[in-house]
């Protein structure tokens, strides 16, 4: 049985908070609500949800959205006011999936919404093989990762794309702009504090010293590698 796929609905509007909720129930979703995003990215870095609806009301959410993708690859759409296309561009490279400017057609939303959950769906973890390298351990079926004798600690979606991605090429130094692109989906400048703050929490994890790592290495200026023999 396919898993039930979960949206979180960020709404003050009464009104809009219906529709929208309507469309996401329509997409095949079960939704729970927030009233701030502010309050999700305070909350850690766990997936808040498959697909998160931002309806704004103020101005356009660039530094919110920055601080959101930095935490999580969910699908995020963003409803806002009408807005020229030079805003609408900055906030696609935020990391915002998809923006939709009022009016809007529920109709049409529905199935813009689906065809991003189709897009998004991809390999699921469990059908990727388990890597064993020196004496770590990453199995994607639980989202795990074993160093040596010790108990296996859980990963989040973005700290397993990042070490998954870094175990397959290993010994390989990938370019900040690549980790970027494998890991949270999208092409861009290469943000370097989006990609050093996701190898800090996960070398937080993984490295018995965080401040001398042994199997991720930073490559200064260049970007990062998985040493397979440290």
């Amino acid at each position: 049985m396919a898993r039930q796929m979960n949206a979180l609905l960020i709404a003050q509007d009464a009104d809009e908070t219906a529709v929208l909720s309507f469309v996401l129930q329509r997409a095949g979703l079960t939704i729970s609500r927030a009233d701030a995003l502010e309050r999700i990215l305070h909350t850690g870095p766990e997936e808040p949800a498959d697909i998160v609806v931002l309806a704004s009301r103020e101005s356009p959410p660039v530094a919110q959205i920055r601080r959101f993708r930095a935490q999580t690859r969910a699908l995020l759409i963003v409803i806002t006011g009408q807005i020229d296309e030079y805003v609408h561009v900055e906030l696609i490279e935020a990391g915002a999936d998809l923006i939709v400017p009022r009016p809007f057609s529920a109709l049409l939303l529905t199935a813009q919404v689906r065809a991003l959950l189709r897009r998004a769906a991809g390999a699921p973890f469990f059908t990727l093989p388990t890597l064993s390298m020196a004496d770590l351990i990453l199995d994607p079926a639980t989202r795990t990762v074993q160093i040596g004798s010790q108990a296996p600690k859980r990963l989040t979606h973005l700290e397993f794309r990042l070490l998954y991605t870094l175990m397959i090429n290993r010994d390989q130094i990938i370019p900040t702009e690549s980790l970027v692109e494998h890991v949270w989906g999208y092409t861009g400048d290469g943000d370097r504090e989006l990609v050093r703050g996701l190898v800090s929490r996960l070398r937080a994890k993984i490295e018995l010293n965080p401040r001398e790592p042994r199997y991720v290495v930073t490559s200064p200026g260049v970007g990062y590698s998985f040493c397979s023999e440290p």
